[in-house]
C-alpha cells in the first residue's frame, strides 16, 4: 500500500479494531460470568458496526484494505480478550491471545509498509 492509501484507510482501520473490541466486550458481557452485565459495550458495539458501514458505502476500499481491516478486527478481539484475563487470571492465560496479537499487529504493520521505513530512508 502506498503512503496515500494508509491516511485515507486509516478510519477505516481503526473502526474495526474498535469493532473487534466491542464485539468480544459484548460476547464477554453477555456470556461471561466474571464479567458485570451492561448494556454499553452492547451499544458501543452496534455503532462501531454502523460506523464502519456508513465508511464502507462512502468510498470503496482500496485493494488489499479487507485483509488488513480484518486483521485489525481480529486484533481487538484477542488483545481485549488478553486483557480480561490479566484482568481475570482465573478465566486463564493470556499468553495465546497476546500472542497473536502480537502476530497479527506484526503481520498489518508490515503490510502497511511502517516496519519499511529504514530501507526507503537508504534508497
Amino acid at each position: 500500500m502506498e503512503k496515500q492509501q494508509l491516511k485515507a484507510e486509516r478510519k477505516t482501520l481503526v473502526l474495526s479494531i474498535i469493532t473487534g473490541i466491542c464485539g468480544y466486550g459484548t460476547l464477554a458481557v453477555l456470556f461471561s460470568s466474571y464479567v458485570a452485565f451492561s448494556i454499553f459495550p452492547v451499544l458501543a458495539f452496534a455503532m462501531a458496526l454502523y460506523g464502519l458501514y456508513q465508511e464502507y458505502m462512502r468510498k470503496p476500499m482500496a485493494e488489499g484494505v479487507p485483509a488488513i481491516a480484518s486483521a485489525c478486527f481480529f486484533v481487538g478481539v484477542f488483545g481485549y480478550a488478553a486483557f480480561l484475563r490479566a484482568e481475570y487470571p482465573d478465566m486463564g492465560s493470556n499468553f495465546i491471545p497476546l500472542m497473536i496479537t502480537l502476530a497479527l499487529l506484526f503481520w498489518v504493520s508490515y503490510k502497511m509498509g511502517i516496519m519499511d521505513k529504514k530501507e526507503q530512508k537508504a534508497a
